[in-house]
Order: structure tokens, then C-alpha cells, then sequence
């Protein structure tokens, strides 16, 4: 059953979530520079890497390997916390939430400092997103985990 928050339990939860969020941010981008280095040390498509380039590249992956496995890590708090993420390098996630029984997402992304400040409906995106004091019906109520 998915767990539906209210504004303030999104708000406590956010500690948490940015901590995910900022690692998996740096992970991201450590991962993306590790990959352009296997792809610099990789020689012309046809030709055999030396043995020193071949054990280079085994290395690199390795620790490609590492940060994937932590990543899936944080992912995976995040699908117990009932987030959504939508944007790892935006730092942008999504909290189910009830509005007078209609399912709603707040909205929050890294670098926003007052909590969750934005909602949008469920079957839209980012793009649609609108201001707390544009709810329905005022505040989100939540259910049980």
C-alpha cells in the first residue's frame, strides 16, 4: 500500500531525502567522469588495449561497479520512503499525497530551503506544478504507511 504524506511529514522526511538525494547527485556525476576516463583509455574500436590499459579499464569498472551498487542503494531507501524520484542530477522528487481523496504529488527539488513548497496532480509533471497555497482543498491529509 503506498504511503500518502501530509506537508508536514514531507517536511520532516526532507533530512533524510537530501542526504540520499546529494549523494546520489555526487555519485552520479563521479560515475559519468569514471566512464569518460574508461572511454579516454579504451583504444579505437578494432585495435587490443596494451595489458596496462586493459588493467586500467578493469579498475575503473570496478569502481563503477561500487558507486552503481550505491546508488541502487539510496534508490532503493527512497522506494521505502515511498519517493518518487524523478530527476537524480535536478535532485527533484515527488511525495504521494491525498487532496479531499485525489492523489497529488508534492514536489520538492534540491536547493529549495522552505520544505515542500509546490504540488502538482498526479498525472501531470514538473512542468505543472503549482504553489502550496493553490491546493483544492488547503493542506494534504496522509494515510498510514
Amino acid at each position: 500500500m503506498t504511503r500518502y504524506y501530509t506537508i508536514d511529514e514531507a517536511n520532516a522526511a526532507l533530512p533524510e531525502v537530501e542526504r540520499i538525494l546529494v549523494a546520489l547527485r555526487d555519485q552520479r556525476r563521479e560515475l559519468i567522469e569514471l566512464r569518460d576516463r574508461v572511454l579516454a583509455t579504451s583504444p579505437p574500436d578494432g585495435e587490443t588495449p596494451s595489458p596496462e590499459a586493459q588493467e586500467q579499464i578493469r579498475l575503473l569498472r570496478l569502481s563503477m561497479q561500487g558507486l552503481i551498487d550505491q546508488m541502487q542503494a539510496g534508490v532503493a531507501r527512497l522506494v521505502e520512503l515511498d519517493v518518487t524520484l524523478r530527476d537524480i542530477a535536478s535532485g527533484l522528487i515527488d511525495f504521494p499525497a491525498l487532496v479531499a481523496g485525489r492523489p497529488i504529488w508534492l514536489c520538492w527539488r534540491l536547493g529549495e530551503e522552505d520544505g515542500v513548497g509546490h504540488w502538482h496532480p498526479h498525472d501531470e509533471g514538473f512542468d505543472s506544478r503549482r504553489p502550496l497555497s493553490e491546493l483544492p482543498s488547503g493542506r494534504s491529509s496522509g494515510s498510514p504507511a
